[in-house]
């Protein structure tokens, strides 16, 4: 309301200003007199100033009128016109459809419709850091690597999309098995961005595949910085390193380096099997037994194994089988009900002819857990007991078709592996293997109902079956006395089983020892009834 009546006094002070000075502009006496081209015009004081204010208004406006002169030629001959911006606008519509388009064709599979809307969208939007990634995929998706590979180099020579580049670069010489340039493309990929967890898993394989151990030890440190691996996986993986640099180091004979590297993995992991094995050697090979002994007992105490128990034989060749099993006895109070144990106790029981304490050492393992090994322990056992021979011969028919128990498993494709390796041989994955059972199935001989009446049958001439001296498969010799071992080993026959789950071929001697048949009238469902019961 005051402002409202602040205007309206200002208005009439306005006007009544105005109307005072025209009205003195009139009692003013004299005027002006213009004379151009023979004209001669007289104004009088308040024409004059009317005069004025027009000359004023007229400058105003041609002045106006020439920017608006300058702006339309601006207009006309600019680069960035309200025209240009048009055109530009409709462009950009264009291209980033098509974008559009052509992502949505990659997630339906449509190749080929992808890679030709990415290059529409390059010709609109001259943005090769986006449709380049557009076609490179589009064309790895209908196998066509060559345009790929194209738009992956066009990607590496932009700083933003260089690692894209790279690591797309890398992807196609591990598909096509060039290796070592996927190696040199990974420590490039690597070098741009030291975080990426794929780009570390990567390099890090390869580098265990080409055994840099000492390149593979420096990607997992940056690994284990970067927070991509917990510090206990770091530190087993850093161990499986460790243990695989000593084994090449072993391999060419520098005994003093094998043995600090194999000591220094078991350090890092010491329930890391294979590590113990190699330093309980080591320290062996320079008579130091015990810290032999007491790094197998830390390994058995983790998990009971089968090398551990031979190496721990080692300690002492030629002991007898009394001596033997009393020593052993450290790792058998260690894990008693471990079934490694039980079926290590009954060899040992074996080898000292104590073939009733063997049975009780096994337990139930025959009805929970009947593998080939703990079935031919107990062929041993009765034979040791002095079993029909065709009890025998059914338990050993037995065991050909057992499951083998734990192997070297790859956790990642489930492939059986004879021997532990830091990488698996058919996936190529890194710190894999584990000491477990197969899949149901896996390691079961192929054809073993076809071969039974070979093996169970009592004609003349048949073999005669044995007891083997140890495990079944195993790549290390026995934890038996060395005497005994080789009084009970088998001689070889003509027949073969095939093992399913390493493909090899495996003489039957390694179960069936031949002799003449001593009761050849059992008949074959006779001694088939025995060997279940």
């Amino acid at each position: 309301m005051l402002l409202s009546l602040i205007k309206i006094l200002v208005f009439v002070a306005a006007v009544a200003g105005l109307t005072w000075a025209a009205a003195r502009l009139t009692d003013v006496t004299g005027g002006a007199e213009i004379a151009m081209a023979g004209y001669e015009v007289t104004l009088g004081p308040l024409q004059l100033v009317l005069a004025i204010a027009l000359l004023a208004l007229l400058g105003w406006l041609i002045f106006k009128a020439l920017g608006l002169a300058l702006a339309l030629l601006r207009f006309v001959n600019g680069d960035d016109t309200a025209v240009s911006r048009w055109f530009s606008r409709s462009r950009e519509r264009k291209g980033y459809k098509a974008l559009g388009d052509g992502l949505i064709a990659l997630a339906s599979g449509e190749g080929e419709t992808a890679m030709a809307k990415g290059r529409r969208a390059e010709r609109y939007l001259r943005r090769p850091e986006i449709t380049s990634i557009l076609v490179a995929q589009g064309a790895e998706l209908t196998g066509d690597h060559k345009t790929a590979e194209g738009a992956y180099r066009t990607l590496v020579q932009i700083d933003r999309t260089r690692f894209v580049g790279v690591r797309g670069l890398m992807r196609q010489r591990l598909a096509e098995g060039d290796t070592d340039t996927a190696m040199a493309l990974a420590r490039k990929a690597f070098e741009l961005k030291p975080r990426h967890v794929e780009t570390q898993d990567t390099l890090l394989r390869l580098q265990a595949e080409a055994h840099d151990w000492s390149g593979a030890r420096a990607t997992l440190d940056a690994k284990r910085r970067s927070g991509a691996l917990p510090r206990n996986v770091a530190r087993r993986r850093d161990a499986v390193l460790a243990l695989s640099e000593a084994r090449d180091v072993m391999d060419d004979a520098l005994d003093i380096e094998a043995r600090e590297k194999a000591i220094e993995a078991n350090r890092l992991s010491p329930d890391l099997i294979p590590a113990a094995v190699l330093a309980a050697r080591s320290y062996l090979a320079v008579g130091n037994t015990r810290y032999a002994t007491r790094v197998i007992r830390k390994a058995w105490e983790a998990e009971p194994h089968p090398d551990l128990a031979q190496v721990f034989a080692e300690v002492a060749p030629e002991e007898d089988a009394q001596a033997r099993l009393k020593r052993f006895s450290t790792l058998i109070k260690a894990r008693p009900d471990h079934p490694e144990t039980r079926m290590l106790e009954a060899e040992l029981l074996i080898a000292a002819e104590q073939f009733n304490e063997a049975r009780r050492a096994l337990g139930d393992l025959v009805d929970t857990d009947p593998t080939a090994r703990v079935l031919t322990l107990m062929a041993a056992i009765e034979r040791g007991r002095g079993a029909d021979d065709a009890v025998v011969r059914g338990w050993l028919t037995r065991a050909l078709t057992a499951p083998r128990g734990p192997q070297w498993v790859c956790e990642n494709c489930h492939n059986v592996h004879p021997h532990w390796e830091p990488v698996c041989s058919n996936c190529h994955a890194f710190d894999t293997l584990g000491w477990t059972r197969p899949a149901e199935g896996g390691t079961t001989l192929p054809r073993g109902t076809e071969m039974l009446p070979l093996i169970v049958g009592g004609g003349v001439g048949r073999a005669e079956p044995a007891v083997p001296a140890l495990r079944e498969g195993a790549p290390t010799a026995s934890p038996l006395p060395a005497r005994e071992a080789a009084a009970k080993a088998p001689e070889p026959t003509d027949g073969k089983a095939v093992n399913e789950a390493d493909g090899k071929a495996v003489d039957e001697a390694e179960l069936v020892e031949t002799d003449p048949p001593a009761r050849p009238e059992k008949s074959e469902a006779e001694a088939m009834a025995e060997g279940r019961k």
